[in-house]
């Protein structure tokens, strides 16, 4: 699809939602998972001044509920699946007007209302309707709304993040500055279009004209897909990453002799080279890493990470074996994604980047936490960001506002930073959640869980503690074929996975796997 042909798909669905009564300003729900439907209802919403709010699955269904109600939301694009989701409470939402069946077909939809005064159509009806009348743009202007993200609260309902067309924009100029994007470049979009990181990426990228490839919808056909699209783009998690990690680093294991010397060869002289400033020399791409690179379709030039943190030695292995730019951000939706980004070029690991030209970026002391801008050999505190791409505030929640942002228009992130040398932010700890143990040792979670998700038998790990006891518990989630593969070599009989997870011998390998990456 031509982007001409996207912009007249978007005159006819924010068209046909002017046939359909939709007012000026009314929000619309999208609650189904990325497909290029999804980008052309939210360039429809900012050409027509509809607020778009995301909805999705994983805050539960109640939360569907809840957001729709509490953003009256007056049409939702979803489709079959969802459809039926919504259709089952769809009398506590009084304010939907029009739901929009994305790959509906139009025999199938139902015919009596649902509710009273409310209407189901299939998209393409939708489009059919807005391409026979066309209706003149209605563009908003900087400071309208764009987008009511809403994320999971730490307690209770979801927080509604207010962001406007300034926010995005200012977002993607300050990042536009450090990182070039062109309208060869192909991006993949698999990571959720409900979220902020997303989000921000596609607004860059068709910015900049670029392709965007959308997956099939199956996280584990990702590898496919990628096959098939090849991008020169490729944003992701460390969870994914780690994944990567733990299966190109199991496989030369498994290689072993020849094959694992060689890898480690290549791996060494490039590092070095990378080290100290040179060019690696390209036999050992010929030779080892090419192989690697084409797990990802083999043209990816720019990777991104963020979300959480990656650690150094995964970064480290991620630009030795797939070359190119391989950047690490720090974002979160409250500021419309990205407060730092590492340099393009910066060969330096083990930090966020340097604050996104729209943003200033300030460190505060956290005194009973012991980290002031005093100390040495950098300054630490809480690290809080100000500017135009500082979200407008929680939607209807005045008092948890105020909470986040101060009078001066700091927005507090809670976590804690450091400033490395060269204005490079590094984030050491959380200010909310540490506890202590009995013994009076404070204890970070996530820092011992992302140490622990290294594990080649890990796929997700959650660690607990309290102040009445003196040692921690964790919940392991396994990867399945590595303990099964694990299970064979060991010569194990088991049923199913659920027998083999609570055989004392498959417990002892897990834990002993976890005890020496812990060291």
């Amino acid at each position: 699809m031509t982007y001409g042909e996207a912009g007249t798909s978007r005159t006819a669905i924010g068209s046909g939602l002017i046939c359909h009564g939709i007012p000026k300003g009314a929000r619309v729900g999208l609650y189904f998972i990325n497909r290029p439907e999804w980008t052309i209802v939210d360039n429809a919403c900012s050409a027509y001044s509809y607020v778009s709010v995301p909805l999705y699955d994983t805050l539960g269904p109640d939360a569907v509920q809840f957001i729709v109600n509490h953003a009256s939301v007056e049409a939702i694009f979803c489709v079959p699946q969802t459809l039926s989701t919504l259709l089952s409470f769809i009398t506590q939402m009084p304010c939907v007007r029009l739901i929009v069946v994305v790959g509906g077909i139009d025999e199938n939809m139902p015919s009596s209302p649902a509710a009273a005064g409310m209407e189901i159509i299939t998209y393409s009806m939708l489009h059919r309707q807005g391409h026979m009348s066309p209706q003149p743009f209605r563009p908003p202007k900087p400071e309208d709304v764009a987008t009511i993200c809403y994320t999971s609260g730490t307690t209770g309902t979801p927080k509604g993040a207010v962001l406007s067309h300034a926010n995005f924009i200012a977002n993607v100029a300050g990042q536009d500055l450090g990182v070039k994007f062109y309208p060869s470049d192909v991006y993949i979009s698999y990571l959720p279009l409900a979220h902020i990181y997303e989000r921000t990426n596609q607004i860059w990228l068709v910015h900049r004209g670029a392709a965007v490839g959308f997956y099939q919808g199956d996280n584990l056909k990702l590898m496919d897909d990628l096959n098939t699209l090849k991008p020169t783009v490729f944003a992701s998690v460390p969870r994914l990453y780690n994944k990567i990690y733990a299966a190109i680093t199991n496989a030369v294991k498994e290689s072993g002799g020849l094959k694992e010397r060689l890898f480690h060869a290549a791996y060494n002289a490039k590092r070095q080279a990378i080290i100290n400033g040179r060019n690696p020399s390209p036999v050992w791409d010929k030779l080892v890493f090419n192989k690697i690179k084409a797990r990802l379709g083999g043209r990816v030039r720019v990777m991104s990470s963020g979300a959480s943190p990656l650690s150094p030695d995964v970064m480290e292995f991620l630009r030795i074996c797939f070359g190119g730019d391989i950047l690490e951000g720090y974002g979160m939706t409250e500021t419309s994604c990205v407060i730092t980004l590492m340099d393009v070029g910066d060969i330096s690991i083990g930090h966020v980047g340097s604050p996104n030209p729209a943003c200033e970026v300030k460190l505060v002391d956290v005194p009973e936490m012991n980290y002031t801008s005093e100390d040495q050999p950098y300054p630490r505190g809480e690290i809080c960001a100000r500017g135009p791409i500082i979200f407008q505030g929680y939607y209807k929640d005045e008092v948890q506002t105020r909470e986040v942002i101060d009078e001066d228009g700091w927005l507090h992130t809670g976590d804690i930073g450091l400033w490395l040398p060269g204005g490079r932010l590094k984030i050491i700890d959380r200010k909310k959640n540490i506890f202590k143990l009995a013994q009076g040792e404070y204890i970070a979670p996530e820092k011992i869980e992302n140490v622990y998700a290294k594990c080649k038998f890990i796929a997700q790990c959650f660690v607990y503690g309290d102040s009445f006891n003196s040692c921690l518990v964790a919940v392991v989630a396994v990867e399945p074929e590595v303990l099964k593969s694990w299970a064979a070599l060991e010569g194990i009989q088991y049923e199913d996975l659920r027998q083999l997870c609570s055989d004392p011998r498959a417990r002892a390998a897990v834990l002993a796997d976890m005890d020496s990456i812990g060291k």
